[in-house]
């Protein structure tokens, strides 16, 4: 999960006396975990549904609403600018939604300027998955001029030079030279063209989602500044920049909005002006587990920061500020009347309920394949069923295919729902490659893939996986390790020749079972010496997967 690290020291400029000891006792009530602290800094991990609260701005305006320093809506007045930014047509196919601000009177003095880059990264995580749904790009707003153009430019032409770099590159060459380039290559590299966000004299000011320009760098010095945020999900673009703006709304900054001329249509960004929803009091009398009336329910959204006008005693209209973008529903006002009401002050109460419990029929058969397993020597691994990208297919060679996406993932390696096993048990192999060889793991466990035929567009499958590892591990071990499990199984077993790139070519077979009871289908075989040290392993590994039909 995101962490944000501040002096208490950034408190108190902020308006905020509190001692430390309450502080540390408050902050888990606003839905943090506090990693670490010590007389002058604290460390806090949040949670990803509330991304306005990973900057110190956002944090201290929770702070001030829990402590009834300052309660309500925040007010951030957004004034026409007059600049102009144009969209070229060709970018719609590429990255086609794009938003700006103009904010003067900022303050990058001190540590300003790390804190604000950090609060960026933190959303180019949080929201934008790793810039692919967004990017942000924050720019020095004296040394370019308005109108600003969106366009998408051949790979060779347009250089600039990029930030922290000497020289002018092509777009084409900072994909393969610049660090952040190549790091974020693959956002682009299905695409003949890149966007890029030019001024009126054709300075290029930003290639979104890679790299800033030298030319806009932001220094300590900087009083004025553009904030852009370009993406593929135009609510999120301006979710983004609404909870950017807010945040230096929040200390003094002074916001202005862009016209921002699509091709067919205009739009004003950002746009501040809050939502409206309605929460009823005896819903969340219900949730919680507490008695109160509309009064107090009005007084506790207020300490939530947001506004509410009582309907009548049961019901109450809420103006929601623009960078909530957790509020989805009436349940998640309950959940922040919950908060400031205090969790700790709620009661536990048992459920009067009874229940009979039996055994579900989808784990009947696990027992039988773990008595099998273990009986061939193999220990049992849990794994959960989040995985990432990264390990899920990079590391082991595979090509990204359709799956199911985490929308706010809570840790960087746990993106996206898992459609085999294999590459967990891997992962385990690497966290345990100082215990004694050789090493027999296996796991029976459900994968998820997309089907738009199923009712949640999803089809839970049972697998299992085992993986070997030591010095003379080969593919006749793995051979006959499948036969004896399958054989023990009940299955009829049949192969025939595999291309998978996670194992090394010729020594990978696909499998298949038949049975009485049901159908299986698999692979086996050595896994790829490249695959074996992208999980920094350093023995060969042989291993099997299985599905059940």
């Amino acid at each position: 999960m995101p962490v944000i690290t501040f002096e208490y020291q950034d408190l108190k400029n902020l308006g905020i006396d509190i001692k430390k000891e309450k502080l540390i006792d408050i902050l888990p009530m606003l839905g943090s975990d506090i990693e670490d602290f010590d007389d002058e800094t604290i460390k806090v991990e949040f949670f990803p549904n509330r991304p306005d609260q990973l900057s110190i701005e956002g944090v201290s305006r929770s702070l001030k609403g829990f402590i009834s320093q300052e309660i309500g809506l925040p007010n951030y007045p957004v004034e026409e600018s007059g600049q102009k930014v144009y969209i070229d047509k060709e970018i719609e196919n590429i990255r086609p939604y794009i938003a700006f601000a103009l904010i003067e009177n900022v303050d990058f003095t001190g540590n300003k300027l790390k804190e604000v880059m950090d609060f960026q990264e933190n959303l180019h995580w949080v929201i934008g998955r790793d810039r692919k749904k967004v990017a942000i790009g924050i720019h020095n707003a004296d040394v370019i001029n308005s109108p600003y153009k969106y366009i998408a430019t051949s790979p060779d032409e347009n250089s600039f030079i990029p930030l922290e770099h000497l020289n002018a590159l092509s777009p084409k060459e900072i994909l393969e030279e610049h660090d952040k380039g190549t790091k974020y290559a693959k956002l682009l590299s299905k695409f003949d063209k890149y966007p890029l966000i030019l001024d009126k004299s054709d300075n290029v000011i930003s290639m979104p989602p890679i790299i800033n320009g030298e030319l806009t760098k932001l220094t300590e010095n900087t009083k004025n500044i553009i904030v852009d945020v370009t993406g593929t999900d135009e609510k999120a673009v301006n979710q983004t920049l609404n909870i950017i703006c807010s945040s230096f709304g929040e200390v003094g900054g002074k916001i202005k909005s862009l016209e921002i001329d699509y091709q067919d249509r205009t739009v004003i960004t950002p746009d501040l002006s809050p939502k409206i929803r309605n929460v009823h009091v005896d819903v969340a009398n219900s949730l919680i587990g507490i008695d109160i009336d509309a009064k107090k329910a009005q007084t506790l959204l207020s300490k939530a920061r947001m506004d509410s006008k009582i309907i009548n005693d049961n019901e109450l209209q809420v103006k929601i500020p623009s960078y909530r973008i957790d509020i989805l529903h009436e349940v998640d006002l309950v959940e922040n009347i919950a908060i400031q009401y205090c969790i700790n002050k709620i009661k536990g109460e048992v459920p009067d309920i009874a229940t009979v419990a039996n055994e579900n029929s989808w784990f009947k058969s696990d027992k039988i394949i773990r008595e099998v397993m273990i009986g061939l020597g193999f220990q049992e691994v849990m794994s959960l069923m989040l995985t990432s990208e990264k390990s899920h297919y990079t590391k082991m060679k595979q090509t990204e295919d359709e799956h199911v996406e985490v929308s706010k993932p809570i840790t960087i390696d746990r993106t996206m729902i898992r459609k085999t096993l294999l590459n967990s048990l891997l992962e385990f192999l690497e966290d345990n490659k100082h215990e004694d060889l050789p090493q027999k793991i296996f796991e029976i466990g459900d994968v998820l893939y997309i089907d738009n035929k199923k009712e949640t567009n999803v089809k839970t499958v049972k697998k299992l996986a085992g993986a070997i590892c030591h010095s003379t591990a080969n593919f006749t071990e793995i051979k006959s390790t499948i036969a004896s499990i399958l054989e023990n199984l009940g299955y009829e077993m049949t192969i025939d020749s595999s291309e998978n790139p996670t194992f090394i070519s010729g020594r990978v077979a696909n499998v298949k079972g038949t049975s009485p009871n049901g159908d299986i289908k698999g692979f086996f075989g050595e896994v790829s010496p490249e695959v074996i040290t992208n999980f920094e392993l350093e023995y060969p590994v042989i291993a099997f997967e299985i599905e059940f039909l």
